[in-house]
């Protein structure tokens, strides 16, 4: 009987390359789904440019008149006993004048990698009629807006995937969950790719508007104290 052995080395090595193939085109297939994770978006903006950032996501700027909102998508892997999680950061970069800085974290656990949370020195009661699960940090409590105004804004947490609201002089930012890693197969094969569908409009619509609004009744009280 002849040896098997070459037949074996054969067939391995076949194996091998084809795994390779598999996995390459796996990882082109990640580069080509993450590069077109905003694409939805485009018809919510005037115009939007954008560049890939070392994640593989894209951060844009789109122009909605006057305004230009930035967008990012942020890959949270390390997070401790809990899935890994993709961040959607929505910023309204125009400059306000205020005096201090507000966040308001939904359920903060300390290891969230898109906020300075935690660096804000002053902790504040949440105000009544709040969403349940808010902490409210500042670096200047005695600037800050009214309650009131605080209140009817911070109801953007009644979304549970709403994660932070940010004021503060420098402009406005909301950041959602966006989307988990599957728990089979994070669980099973560690894998915690997330980003295989573009997130859709009818997500980032209603964030946009928010961030607007909450931007006038701020120019708004600022002119009033004036």
């Amino acid at each position: 009987m002849p040896p098997t052995y070459p037949l074996i080395a054969i067939a391995a090595a076949a194996l091998l390359l084809w795994l390779t193939w598999r996995l390459a085109q796996a990882q082109r297939q990640r580069r080509l789904t993450r590069t077109g994770y905003f694409d939805a978006l485009r018809p919510l903006f005037d115009s939007v440019r954008g560049k890939i950032e070392p994640s593989g996501f894209p951060r844009i700027t789109g122009q909605r008149g006057p305004h230009g909102f930035d967008l990012q998508a942020v890959t949270d892997t390390l997070t401790f006993r809990k899935l890994p999680a993709l961040w959607v950061m929505v910023s309204l970069p125009d400059p306000l004048p205020l005096t201090a800085t507000l966040d308001i974290m939904a359920r903060p656990s300390g290891q969230e990698p898109f906020t300075h949370f935690p660096a804000l020195p002053q902790m504040l009661p949440a105000p009544d009629g709040t969403p349940e699960g808010l902490a409210l940090r500042s670096d200047n409590a005695a600037g800050l807006p009214p309650e009131e105004l605080i209140a009817r804004h911070a109801s953007v947490f009644a979304d549970k995937r709403v994660k932070e609201l940010l004021i503060s002089p420098k402009g406005l930012r909301l950041v959602i969950l966006a989307e988990e890693a599957d728990r089979g197969r994070y669980l099973i094969f560690r894998d915690a790719e997330m980003g295989a569908t573009p997130i859709s409009p009818a997500r980032i619509a209603p964030l946009l508007d928010s961030l607007l609004a909450l931007r006038a009744d701020l120019l708004d009280w600022t002119k009033g104290k004036a």
